[in-house]
């Protein structure tokens, strides 16, 4: 009898434990793909009818595609510390190379880490906090990596600027004869080899291995995926460079005076004149940019079709971003930094299981995926988050959850439906973006909008007000 007892009792044990799986299971998983310095004008999602992006365009259509969502800093280490600890750079401090940890405290949870400490299994594979491009994908390093986040790591170290092939730098290179620089530069590689010889390709195939593997765990599972093009270099083998003739490249139009009204701050250097690019380079760079993006986009399809294949699609929310923007060419001007539209506004995509494709024209902030994320597999959402929970947008686009933006950089943007204010201290730019969206009439000096700029003025301070004012110790 107590034989009997005993076998009905491992029998009973073994049920629950199969039954707290099963529970532990229903929780959706999350996949979280995050792009470095990719514009949204470079997708066939938001318009772009040049550059080859099928498998983001494909996500686009499944899921939920913002069209007004924004960075909370143009450069990639704050961004990341923001949008993974969900606080403005403004409450942090979090700024240059950085994870953010150090200026949060060892007693805040990241996203990755929330969901860690809340039964799911945390990875990531190559660049999601802070990590020096090209300097630590060469090296294969962590970067500004954040331990405390995750039960496991993958790095994805790749030749960048150092891969065979053919190479040329565009910057600073007016006559063409400048030798091949390494570094944080405009430089085009036409590589030599295949997808897995670079940092983008064995990331994939890693998130494609985890993937898989995955689908036998016990609980679900939070990973975040990095890739690091189209950050400079844009490197990409050569048959994605193959796609794009630099000839035929169209550039942003030139107008003459487009600078005159733009304040000369650092963030607003990075333009044609001072990188001293003739009209070819600047074609080049367009055409090596957008090599990387379908570069990118290829190994990303191959992270999706994985994700089908393993079975676990309907049970996964899956989220595609990037840390900022980028410029290319708009205004002459290029890269990051700067706090206009092109480097403040991001692509961002949410597909969740069970909610039907739409378009919204809301505006989101990258800080809002934490608290979303975290609502939307039934998690309580820390009461110290400084991001807004933008779930019921998913539900209908035209839900609003908030009425205006902040975005940091060179400077700050303060974006409401219909003006922007660019502010740099001393000097700013005020912009209508119902009547001027591309923003070529400067208004900040117009006394008819001077009644319009006092009142933004006011409202940046009082958002700063009530960000500095945050109690990063509140419970989460």
């Amino acid at each position: 009898m107590r034989g009997n007892s005993r076998s009905g009792f491992h029998w009973v044990a073994a049920l629950l434990l199969f039954n707290s799986s099963l529970v532990a299971r229903e929780q959706l998983n999350v996949l979280f793909i995050i792009s470095d310095d990719l514009t949204l004008t470079a997708l066939g999602c938001y318009g772009n009818k040049v550059c080859k992006t099928p498998n983001i365009d494909r996500l686009a259509t499944e899921g939920t595609l913002f069209t007004r969502a924004y960075c909370q800093a143009t450069f990639c280490g704050p961004s990341r510390a923001s949008l993974m600890f969900g606080y403005y750079p403004y409450a942090t401090k979090a700024n240059g190379y950085t994870s953010g940890r150090e200026k949060v405290g060892p007693d805040k949870d990241s996203w990755p880490q929330y969901f860690r400490r809340n039964g799911y299994h945390s990875a990531r594979v190559s660049k999601v906090f802070h990590m020096g491009v090209p300097p630590d994908i060469a090296k294969g390093g962590d970067g500004a990596d954040d331990p405390a986040s995750w039960d496991e790591k993958f790095n994805s170290r790749g030749p960048e600027t150092w891969a065979p092939g053919k190479g040329e730098t565009l910057q600073n290179n007016p006559d063409g004869t400048k030798k091949l620089a390494g570094g944080n530069r405009f430089v085009v590689v036409e590589a030599e080899g295949d997808d897995l010889v670079h940092s983008d390709g064995k990331t994939a195939q890693k998130a494609a291995e985890l993937i898989h593997r995955y689908k036998t765990l016990d609980k679900p599972f939070f990973l975040a995926v990095g890739f690091v093009r189209p950050h400079v270099p844009f490197v990409a083998p050569r048959k994605y460079f193959d796609l794009y003739d630099p000839e035929d490249m169209v550039l942003p139009p030139k107008i003459t005076g487009d600078q005159d009204d733009i304040p000369k701050t650092p963030g607003n250097r990075r333009t044609t004149a001072n990188y001293q690019m003739n009209l070819l380079q600047q074609k080049k760079l367009v055409a090596g940019y957008y090599a990387s993006v379908s570069y990118m986009d290829a190994m990303l399809g191959r992270v999706l079709e994985a994700l089908e294949k393993s079975g676990q699609r309907d049970d996964t929310i899956v989220i595609f971003t990037s840390d900022h923007g980028y410029h290319l060419g708009e205004h002459d001007m290029w890269s990051k930094v700067s706090v206009h539209t092109e480097s403040a506004q991001v692509p961002l995509i949410i597909h969740v299981p069970g909610k039907k494709p739409a378009i919204c024209h809301s505006f989101a902030e990258l800080l809002d995926l934490y608290p979303t994320v975290s609502h939307l597999c039934g998690l309580k959402v820390p009461d110290n988050l400084q991001g807004k929970d933008i779930s019921p947008m998913l539900d209908d686009p035209t839900h609003q959850a908030r009425d205006a933006i902040l975005c940091s950089g060179k400077g700050m943007l303060y974006r409401e439906k219909k003006w922007a204010y660019l502010h740099y201290g001393k000097s700013g730019e005020l912009f209508d973006m119902e009547k001027d969206p591309k923003q070529y009439n400067n208004l900040i000096d117009d006394p008819a909008y001077a009644e319009t700029l006092a009142k933004i003025r006011q409202k940046l301070n009082a958002k700063l007000s009530e960000i500095r004012k945050t109690d990063l110790g509140a419970k989460q």
